[in-house]
């Protein structure tokens, strides 16, 4: 009884609740789901939303836990909130009394600064080779002495300077200072300078020529003065038996093929040599005597067989050339190119001065005979 008074005291309250709801929404029943009733005045449809809250505190927040109300562990993965859960990939060292050591924090490596590049050293330049002695060009005879030869080559390129030790000058003998044309003395001071100059093809007397030269009656060497002023003034005052101040060498390896009157030949590889006006009284070789290139010939004097002549070597090289046959080729280039690896040092070519006269132009007297 007492049961079933129970049941109908259960069945009255929940018609109640019932019957304060719009509607009764059953699982399964298919209808629309339960709108829940939104506190405060309608909205109508259209208008915008109630504004936000204002700022201030959260009403929603709880207030904070005491230190003896925190929780015993973490809620979500269920450790005390003081520890770290192990990385199950590094291994845990543990400490004597049985704790795990702290992990360790990987320090930095130190960053190492790259060197500086290493400055790179830059190119060295050549020196500047200072030039040891200057000539004219190959043919720029004097003005007024003969037409030169300009287009030379090196006809004798292994030669060795036919003086040994003392400065050289090429020049005419015939054309400046004691040469006869020129008039002067022949030891003047500026006979002994650069620059150099060629005389081969200047006017001669004589009816001799070259193929290399332009005109015919030509001098057919080159002369060459030598030492200084004050050797030339120690040499005129000596016999001409004792002069041997500057030593004369052989030019190439070869064979003295003659000895004149005041010549020696000397024959190499694919050359003959013809020194003029040696001191014939101190000559070193003999005829049919082999020398080699430098070695002493004899001393240079004004040996001219009775004829005078101004202190100096007259130079010339004749060579078999094609179509000419045995025939006299310009010495210049060829005494250039010797002398300037006995001084160890180039030569310097000089311009042409174009207007500008580099030495008297001369005018030989009429009836004057130029032998050499």
């Amino acid at each position: 009884m007492l049961k079933a008074r129970l049941s109908a005291i259960g069945l009255s309250v929940a018609l109640t609740l019932l019957a304060g709801c719009d509607f009764v929404r059953l699982p399964g029943d298919g209808g629309p789901p339960p709108e829940t009733p939104v506190p405060g005045p309608a909205i109508p449809p259209g208008a915008p939303g109630p504004p936000p809250p204002d700022p201030g505190e959260d009403p929603w927040a709880l207030p904070p836990l005491e230190e003896d109300e925190l929780p015993a562990v973490d809620p979500i993965d269920g450790t005390p909130p003081e520890e770290t859960p192990p990385n199950p990939e590094m291994p845990v060292e543990e400490t004597p009394d049985g704790d795990a050591p702290p992990a360790e924090t990987p320090e930095e490596e130190p960053q190492v600064p790259e060197p500086d590049p290493e400055p790179q050293p830059e190119p060295e330049l050549p020196p500047v080779v200072e030039p040891v002695f200057s000539f004219h060009a190959p043919g720029a005879l004097l003005a007024g002495s003969g037409a030169g030869f300009p287009e030379q080559v090196v006809h004798a390129p292994g030669l060795v300077f036919p003086i040994k030790s003392a400065p050289a000058y090429l020049q005419s003998q015939v054309f400046m200072y004691g040469g006869g044309v020129a008039g002067g003395d022949q030891c003047d001071a500026r006979n002994y300078d650069y620059p150099w100059r060629d005389n081969f093809c200047e006017t001669r007397s004589a009816n001799r020529g070259s193929p290399f030269c332009p005109a015919n009656k030509i001098h057919q060497g080159q002369d060459i003065r030598v030492g200084t002023a004050a050797d030339c003034n120690t040499l005129r005052r000596q016999s001409a038996a004792q002069r041997g101040i500057h030593e004369v060498v052989a030019v190439e390896d070869g064979v003295i093929t003659s000895i004149g009157t005041y010549t020696v030949k000397l024959r190499g590889a694919g050359s003959i040599y013809n020194y003029m006006h040696l001191n014939m009284n101190r000559l070193a070789v003999t005829a049919g005597q082999s020398v080699k290139a430098g070695d002493l010939l004899g001393y240079v004097s004004n040996d001219f067989g009775g004829t005078p002549t101004t202190i100096h070597l007259h130079f010339e090289i004749t060579q078999n050339t094609a179509g000419n046959g045995w025939v006299h080729v310009p010495p210049y280039l060829s005494l250039v190119a010797a002398y300037e690896r006995r001084q160890n040092g180039p030569g310097e070519q000089l311009q042409p001065e174009i207007g500008i006269a580099s030495a008297p132009e001369w005018v030989i007297p009429e009836g004057y005979e130029i032998i050499e």
